[in-house]
């Protein structure tokens, strides 16, 4: 009957072997691409703006002049913020989107 019981022996172990590493090079590929991709977010009508990789590096922050009043630095703190978190958030999606899926996870 074969390997353990189980039909097809040594065959199908190797079978499995090259099907696991084919997996593993894509989700090696996909990580790559994601990690040099780079995620924009832009808050308060464009008064602050992000840019991250994929990696999660913060690349640049970009505040316009006249969102920043001394006598509210709340307000600039909270859309830096607000706009890494955004960044964040998108990376989040395209990690869930673009990697491939592994069983049990």
């Amino acid at each position: 009957m074969g390997f353990n019981g189980f039909g097809g022996g040594m065959g199908n172990m190797q079978q499995l072997m090259r099907q696991a590493q084919k997996m593993q090079e894509e989700m090696m590929r996909a990580k790559e691409k994601l990690e040099s991709s780079e995620f924009k977010s832009s808050v308060g009508g464009g008064m602050v703006e992000v840019v991250m990789t994929g990696d999660k590096t913060l690349k640049s922050i970009k505040i316009k002049p006249e969102v920043v009043d001394p006598d509210d630095v709340e307000m600039l703190e909270d859309l830096v913020i607000s706009a890494v978190n955004d960044a964040i958030g998108q990376i989040a999606r395209a990690e869930k989107d673009t990697m491939p899926s592994m069983p049990g996870m």
